[in-house]
This record gives C-alpha cells, sequence and structure tokens, in this order.
C-alpha cells in the first residue's frame, strides 16, 4: 500500500511540474502526461502490483470519458447519427483492417492470425485524446466533429469482436458459433438492463435522491451509476467504457444531463492525466534506440495510409473539406490497440519485440495528435480550400445594422424568413450546412451565409450588438446552449429570443440572461387547451 501510494505522489508530482513547464510554450497536457509516464518507467522501479493499481485507476479516466460523451448522445441523437457510425465507422474499421492485414502478411511476413490481430488493432484510432480536445475546443458539434465521433463510436463497438478474434485464434476447446452465440446472448442482456433501468428506474432514483438535498449524495449515487454500468458491461465480456457510454445514453434522457456533466467533469479530467501517464509507463526506451528506424517508417507508414484511406472513403459521402478535417482527425492508433496488444502478447500471437514496437509506434501517433487537432483548420487549408463564394460573400456582411438574425434554417427558421420577407423585414440567416446555404443561393435567396452561430467570432462579425433581434431555431441542444452563451457575452440589451424543447433547458437558457424563452411544449399545450376550450363554448 505505501509503495503505490508513493508512486501516486511521484505520478501527480512529475506530471504537475511538466504540464505547467510545457504549458508556457502551449504544448497540450496530454503530451506532459505521456512523458511523465516514461519519465516514471525509465527512473523510478516499482513493484508490479502498485503498477497494476496505477493502471486500474486510469481505466477509469476513459469510463467518464465516455460516460460524459453518452451524455450528449441520448437514444435518438444516435439514431439520427446512424449513418455516421454504422457506415462511415464500419467502412473504416473493415478497410483499414484488411489493408493493414495484407500489408503485415506480404511485408513483413507475418502469421496470418497475427497480421489480422495487428491490422484490425492498427484500424483504431484514439477515442480518450481525440474526443478531449474536440471537447475543449467545441468542436464536437461541427461538421468534421460528428463524422469524427460517428467513426470513433463505431470503433469502440469493434473492439469487443476484435478481442473474440483473439480468443478465436487461441481457443482449443469453444467453437466460433459457440463464441459468437455467448457474445450475442451477453450483449442482448447488457443492452435490455440499462435500457430497462434508464427507461423506468434511474430518474426516480435520482428524484429520491435529490429530496436528500445534499449535493455529497447526488454526486456519489451519480459514481454509483457509472461503476455499476460499467462492471454490468464488464461482468458480460465487454469493455468497461462501453457501457459507461450506455449509461451516459440512458441519463442523456433525464432532467439531470447538465447536472451529473457539470459534477463529473473534474473526476474525467484528472482520471483522464492518470490514464495517460500509463500510457507513456509503457514506453521501454531500449526498444526505442533498437528499433528507431522501423518505429519510424512504421509512423510514417501508418499515418499516411490511414489518412489517405479515411479520406478516400468520406470524400463519397461528405465535403472534401469535411472528409480531410477528419482524416487528419483519425490518423492515429488508439489506446484499445495498446490492450488488443497485450492480449495477443499474453496469448503468444505476437513477440515481445513486435509487442514493443508497436507500442512505441501507437503512443508516437498519439503524442502528434493533440498538435494536428489544434491545427486542423490550418492544415486543412493548407490542403484545400473552403468555397470561395461562400467566403467572399460572407466577408461583405458587415455593414448590416437594425437586421434580425436568424440562426439555424429548418423548418422553424423557413417560416421565420417567410414572414420576414413578406414584411420587407432586414434580416440575414446563420447556417452551417453547406448543402443548404448551397440549396437555397440557387433558389435566390442572398441572405444567407455560411457560418457557425457557436463561434463568437463570428455572431461580431454579422453585429450582433446592432441587431433589431437575434433568434436562436436551431434544433441541436448544445449548439443552441453555445449560442446563448456567445450572445449573453455581447451587450445585455440585445433582444434575444430562442425556442427551447422542455423546462430543463428552459432554466438552463434563462441562467445566460436571454431575454425571450419559447418553450415549445408548453406553448404547443396552451394552444391545444385553447382550442379544446373553444370547442367546447361553440358546442353549449
Amino acid at each position: 500500500m505505501e509503495n503505490a501510494l508513493l508512486i501516486l505522489i511521484i505520478t501527480i508530482t512529475i506530471s504537475t511540474v511538466l504540464n505547467v513547464f510545457l504549458k508556457r510554450f502551449d504544448i497540450p497536457t496530454v503530451i506532459g502526461y505521456v512523458l511523465a509516464g516514461f519519465a516514471i518507467s525509465s527512473f523510478f522501479h516499482f513493484a508490479e502490483d502498485s503498477k497494476e493499481m496505477l493502471f486500474h485507476l486510469a481505466e477509469f479516466g476513459v469510463v467518464f470519458l465516455l460516460f460524459t460523451i453518452g451524455l450528449e448522445f441520448s437514444v435518438n441523437h444516435l439514431k439520427n447519427m446512424k449513418k455516421e457510425v454504422f457506415l462511415y465507422g464500419g467502412m473504416e474499421v473493415i478497410l483499414s483492417g484488411l489493408l493493414f492485414t495484407a500489408l503485415g502478411s506480404w511485408l513483413f511476413g507475418l502469421e496470418i492470425k497475427s497480421a489480422i490481430v495487428v491490422g484490425f488493432a492498427l484500424a483504431l484510432s484514439s477515442t480518450a485524446i481525440v474526443l478531449k480536445i474536440l471537447n475543449e475546443n467545441n468542436e464536437i458539434h461541427s461538421g468534421y466533429g460528428r463524422t469524427t465521433l460517428g467513426v470513433l463510436l463505431f470503433q469502440d463497438l469493434a473492439v469487443i469482436p476484435i478481442l473474440l478474434m483473439v480468443s478465436f485464434f487461441t481457443s482449443d476447446t469453444d467453437s466460433v458459433p459457440a463464441l459468437l452465440l455467448d457474445t450475442l446472448v451477453s450483449a442482448t442482456f447488457v443492452f435490455l438492463i440499462l435500457f430497462l433501468l434508464g427507461k423506468y428506474f434511474v430518474e426516480r432514483f435520482f428524484d429520491w435522491i435529490m429530496a436528500a438535498g445534499s449535493e455529497e449524495i447526488f454526486l456519489v449515487a451519480v459514481l454509483l451509476g457509472v461503476m455499476s454500468a460499467s462492471f454490468l458491461a464488464e461482468v458480460f465480456g465487454f469493455s468497461y467504457s462501453l457501457g459507461a457510454f450506455i449509461a451516459g445514453m440512458m441519463l442523456a434522457e433525464t432532467k439531470y444531463r447538465y447536472r451529473i456533466e457539470a459534477d463529473l467533469v473534474p473526476f474525467r479530467d484528472i482520471l483522464l492525466g492518470v490514464f495517460f501517464v500509463t500510457i507513456g509507463m509503457l514506453v521501454d526506451w531500449h526498444s526505442l534506440i533498437n528499433y528507431g528506424h522501423v518505429i519510424l517508417g512504421l509512423l510514417v507508414g501508418i499515418i499516411l495510409l490511414k489518412s489517405l484511406l479515411i479520406f478516400g472513403i468520406l470524400q463519397f459521402f461528405v465535403q472534401k473539406r469535411t472528409a480531410l478535417k477528419t482524416a487528419l482527425a483519425l490518423f492515429q492508433v488508439g489506446e484499445f490497440a495498446l490492450a488488443i496488444f497485450a492480449l495477443a502478447r499474453s496469448q503468444n500471437l505476437i513477440s515481445d519485440e513486435l509487442n514493443q514496437i508497436m507500442i512505441i509506434t501507437i503512443i508516437l501517433s498519439m503524442i502528434l495528435t493533440p498538435f494536428v487537432l489544434n491545427n486542423i483548420k490550418k492544415l486543412a487549408d493548407m490542403l484545400t480550400k473552403e468555397p470561395v463564394a461562400l467566403r467572399d460573400r460572407a466577408l461583405l456582411s458587415g455593414t448590416y445594422q437594425d437586421h434580425i438574425i436568424v440562426c439555424g434554417y429548418g423548418p422553424v427558421g423557413q417560416k421565420l424568413v417567410k414572414i420576414f420577407r413578406e414584411r420587407s423585414l432586414l434580416y440575414i440567416i446563420l447556417e452551417h450546412d453547406v448543402k443548404i446555404v448551397d440549396a437555397e443561393i440557387a433558389k435566390g435567396e442572398e441572405a444567407i451565409y455560411l457560418a457557425n452561430a457557436a463561434q463568437k467570432m463570428v455572431l461580431s462579425h454579422f453585429n450582433v450588438n446592432d441587431c433589431t433581434a437575434i433568434i436562436v431555431t436551431i434544433e441541436n441542444e448544445i449548439q443552441r446552449q453555445l449560442i446563448c452563451e456567445n450572445i449573453a457575452s455581447f451587450k445585455p440589451e440585445i433582444n434575444s429570443i430562442v425556442k427551447v424543447n422542455n423546462s430543463a433547458e428552459e432554466e438552463v437558457i434563462s441562467g445566460l440572461g436571454i431575454k425571450h424563452i419559447i418553450n415549445g411544449r408548453d406553448t404547443i399545450a396552451d394552444m391545444l387547451a385553447e382550442e379544446a376550450l373553444a370547442c367546447h363554448l361553440k358546442v353549449k
């Protein structure tokens, strides 16, 4: 126990000192954590059980990350993302896996079983790093952020069959059909249990907890929920993080969603730091020196092949610029690949040398990721350009005054604009979907601009301080909240009007100082009641 406490103290000390130093050069904290882990493994020697304790603690960093991501993506939201998850993600994993399997077998002479395991492990990207930085940069709901998230979610699901492949290749007793049937039954139980708990029990449970009026008890209850879902998934043979993600999706349907997320963020970020430290501890500097040329060649080859393949797949379905940014976001190999290699090594499917070479290559690709993601717009600009006509139109928009800004051009936005047009009012439309913008320009709409109203500089560019009103009709709840936060940072006199879906969201938005909030559910209920009463009076 003393040794375990000592390794934790040393870990926190080195991580803190390194990150304070690196932050002066604007280097992401992820790099500091990885370097701290490398320093600890190189200069300190601890008992294996102490290291094992740290690794188990680190797992919960990814668990809490997936849980908070699940909070943002309810079951309905995931249904709406089925194309990004199952089509884009499925094609990426299958085609990347087959490509790297072929190269492993033909170029490096690996046995077919080893080549398959290595190939499909390399198809995975880093959920922990990519989602952390997308969250920090408020880009998880952007065009490429949504596509990236969809691919990552499928990759997380793909970890299960990849781990099963290792079991198939090394199993002497269980037949493949028996293992598949067992997995299907287990998956059904996990989803059914968590779905039923989420639908009929969780919100009532938290209502009961809230009756106690204690922040401490509420937080303990949240931690209990996350850990219970993770444990349930692990009991049935799945990863902790998958159980946490499903639990997050279940809680996304409740009124406690935002409060839970706010309470868990500090735990998530601290434990993610420990997770990245353990990644750095896996590096053996002897292998780094002995196989440096091989590692460098593999690193460059994997990055180029994976990026080109992802871009090649996505360019047929999304904008080329979105495809490029998604490819740049997913070029690395992820943390779940490390778990697959560890299992494959324990089952003698790969050698110690290959295992260490792949571990170092993966970690180096992960280290590069924050630098690429934090400069992704510059890199995309170097390789492709934004639609010139749309960009030039946006540059001309700075002279508006006494205008109405409509954020979002869905059904509600379209109806509003039609009314404004009929009354000859000055308006502009901010829409982030390029297909909608292109279609409306083709129809002759001159007041629509390709812009993301969730970015403060966009509202400033379109002169929000001098507008008559700004109306937010966007359907995406997270984007809607980000826009409202930006509006609140300008003059308090701005006439802001926001449509929300429920009372919980109305409470959140009103706290930001928005002047007029239209609760869609209440408004419809009032209209229905008026119609019902009118019919009743007419009958009498």
